[in-house]
């Protein structure tokens, strides 16, 4: 198993941009005209400073996580296959086809390689590009390939590079966000000293390079920093039609680098819904991003050769049932509190079944099921019934996949972010109820359309689809712990915007009956100084230590059969074991493989069940038979599997299979009345025995203290 090791090396003042000045110097500026002229230049200075303090704080991230990935892993003293064996299980599938266009004589042959893939998945030839979200890989191989940097950076470091370089794009955006919000560039430092601080829960990308949402987030990011502009009233026609091109770019490209784009859009296009219902944003506007997210995922299917799964997601159901019932409740935003809220809840019902309705629709003219899966484990995991299939029992039992776990907002607090986040939070929903409670109230009559209404609280368009987007994916985060970094990282930039709005604290001074311009500027400005100071003085000494600390890559039993399976097998051996293992022997040795951790195709998921009945009880007979159906010649056992301790009884590997295969499980407690005993005994255990019943099929060929590799015979 793979663990890192200590090395053996001996270690070497702002103006608010929301408080015109007071009227009584309206003379003076009449007597002093050059007054306009030298607020205008401090503005623009003030600008120039936060834009530079974002470029540098994004810079200073991506250089930290660097560090912090090669102190970990001495990256650049291991030797090459090692650095490989870092990327873990489906990160290095997806670095294997960057190494593999990087291989390929010319870019032509390359694409075709990956258009009629027939190693990834054996007796099967796949489109790649279709199944999997690789296209970055593809980019940044044919960039490696066009620039004159062979020389000079290693494919390696220039993959690495561009990934903590988005990271410096992330930053950014979250930065800019935070500083659109609360209309001072102070905000967008204190949500990056957050990102920072909190990096344990924000981010993962130091240890998971590769992993899509990787790519994906910083692309995210500018998407709300763009909406969040997009959403403030009186644009001028320039600005608004530059903005919605950022969207779509950005969108786009969230979209195709990573699987679950349509999922996170979904929760966006809820967002939107609730919003446009409680006329809390302009509808146009609303539209104009529905329609952005549609034709992006519409873009990113014809790019993937039409991916069912795309076209079949909920997400495009739903938006057209949002255009099309809005076009039939003209009416919808007149009447009274109770005719409204009766034609709001009417609205509801009707997107929700219509939704349901079309989406069902196009799975069935597809015949699309890749996605089952996850509407399997999400009903399982949500108390709709206990399940015994496999696949979504494995996803269940991951720790990944599980609620947020409670310690997750100790680490939140120590940092001041939690506090912080909630304080804003609080405010700004009870702002906003008594908003929404205001516009179902009010009358839309066409006469007072267009009229200002005084109010004595009131939200902006931009904050309300912050302050819903970060309940909806919050709630996500709770219920997904693999999702917080969705969660998190917004928290930064909606808690900073909080403590630096004129807004939150004009209301609060107000309640208190201590409000005027000078203590809100007071207030909005010392609060988050103070928190920066009080995060540079705790933080400060253990980053240094973090970055101190040198530790070093140690996996040698990986390392060993890597290196055996090179020097000992033909090129197109094909061989069967478990997901995550298999993906670094693809990267490493390139091999052909018969399944992989893409789990998003339902015969992938059939065919990695039937391969994992070598840690099930199960006849050696019925074993080599099933593997030789996919063509395998080698299979790999792990001890670390077949004698699993990580999880606890019903959530280990083999107690799955056997559930699944309607055995009843080891050890101590009690198994389901339904269950019967197994007629053979584990086969990962058994066939260590060399009993002449598995020697007739399985002959081993390496072995060391985790891996057991079995070459199959050819007879049936």
């Amino acid at each position: 198993m793979m663990y890192i090791r200590q090395r053996k090396e001996t270690k070497t003042i702002e103006v608010s941009e929301d408080f015109p000045l007071p009227k009584e110097d309206v003379k003076l500026e009449k007597k002093l005209p050059s007054g306009r002229a030298s607020g205008r230049f401090w503005k623009l200075l003030s600008s120039a400073v936060g834009g530079a303090v974002a470029l540098c704080i994004g810079l200073l991230t991506s250089v930290y996580l660097a560090t912090l990935h090669e102190n970990d892993l001495w990256f650049s003293n291991i030797k090459e296959v090692e650095r490989e064996i870092s990327f873990r299980t489906e990160c290095g599938l997806y670095y294997s086809y960057y190494k593999q266009m990087l291989q390929a004589p010319t870019l032509r042959q390359g694409f075709h390689g990956l258009i009629y893939d027939n190693k990834t998945e054996s007796m099967r030839t796949i489109n790649l590009l279709q199944r999997m979200n690789i296209y970055q890989e593809v980019f940044l191989s044919v960039l490696y390939r066009v620039l004159p940097i062979q020389k000079y950076l290693e494919p390696v470091y220039f993959y690495i590079y561009t990934l903590f370089g988005l990271q410096a794009i992330y930053v950014t955006a979250l930065y800019t966000t935070s500083w659109l919000l609360s209309g001072t560039w102070l905000s967008g430092l204190l949500a990056a000293i957050w990102y920072i601080t909190n990096r344990i829960d924000t981010t993962r990308v130091e240890f998971t390079i590769p992993l899509r949402e990787n790519w994906a987030l910083p692309f995210f990011a500018i998407q709300i920093a763009a909406i969040t502009y997009f959403l403030r009233p009186n644009l001028q026609t320039l600005s608004e039609r530059l903005t919605l091109f950022a969207i779509f770019v950005s969108t786009f490209l969230f979209s195709l680098t990573w699987q679950f784009n349509q999922f996170m859009l979904l929760l966006q296009a809820l967002v939107l819904f609730i919003l446009d219902s409680l006329d809390m944003l302009p509808a146009v506007k609303a539209t104009w991003l529905y329609g952005i997210q549609i034709s992006c995922l519409l873009l990113v299917c014809t790019l993937q050769f039409f991916n069912s799964m795309i076209l079949g997601s909920l997400l495009i159901s739903f938006n057209l049932s949002v255009l099309i019932v809005r076009k039939l409740q003209k009416n919808l935003k007149t009447g009274t509190f109770l005719v409204r809220t009766g034609k709001l809840l009417l609205h509801l019902l009707l997107v929700f079944c219509l939704t349901l309705f079309l989406n069902n629709i196009i799975k069935k003219i597809l015949n699309l099921k890749s996605d089952e899966h996850i509407f399997k484990f999400l009903k399982a995991k949500f108390g709709f019934g206990a399940t015994r299939d496999f696949d979504a029992n494995l996803y269940l039992c991951e720790e990944a996949f599980g609620l947020l776990p409670l310690n997750t907002f100790q680490r939140l607090s120590e940092t001041l972010l939690f506090y912080a986040y909630v304080f804003v939070l609080l405010v700004t929903v009870i702002t906003a109820s008594v908003v929404a409670f205001h516009n179902l109230s009010e009358s839309s009559d066409p006469q007072c359309t267009g009229q200002t209404r005084a109010r004595a609280v009131d939200l902006k368009p931009e904050a309300a689809y912050n302050l819903t987007h970060t309940i909806l994916f919050g709630v996500l985060a709770l219920s997904t712990m693999r999702m917080k970094y969705l969660w998190t990282s917004h928290m930064c930039v909606f808690a900073s915007f909080g403590l630096c709005s004129s807004e939150i604290w004009e209301l609060l001074l107000r309640l208190l009956h201590l409000c005027n311009p000078k203590r809100i500027w007071v207030m909005r400005y010392s609060v988050p100084v103070l928190t920066l100071l009080y995060l540079c003085c705790k933080s400060w000494p253990g980053m240094m230590d973090e970055l101190s600390e040198l530790k070093e890559f140690y996996d040698p039993d990986t390392v060993e059969l890597m290196n055996w399976i090179n020097s000992n097998t033909p090129r197109k051996a094909v061989f069967a074991g478990s997901m995550q293992l298999l993906a670094g022997v693809k990267l490493c040795t390139g091999r052909t493989l018969t399944n992989h951790p893409h789990y998003e195709d339902k015969s992938l998921r059939e065919r990695t069940q039937a391969v994992y009945q070598i840690y099930a009880k199960r006849s050696p007979e019925d074993v080599h038979a099933l593997l030789r159906s996919f063509g395998a010649d080698f299979v790999i056992l792990e001890d670390s599997i077949c004698y699993e301790r990580r999880h606890h009884r019903g959530c280990r590997l083999r107690d799955l299979l056997d559930v699944a295969n309607g055995h009843e499980m080891d050890g101590p407690g009690e198994s389901d009345p339904d269950l019967r005993p197994a007629e053979h005994p584990r086969f990962c255990e058994e066939i260590k025995r060399n009993l002449p019943s598995y020697t007739a099929h399985f002959t081993r060929v390496f072995q060391n203290k985790t891996f057991h590799v079995y070459k199959l015979s050819r007879s049936k």
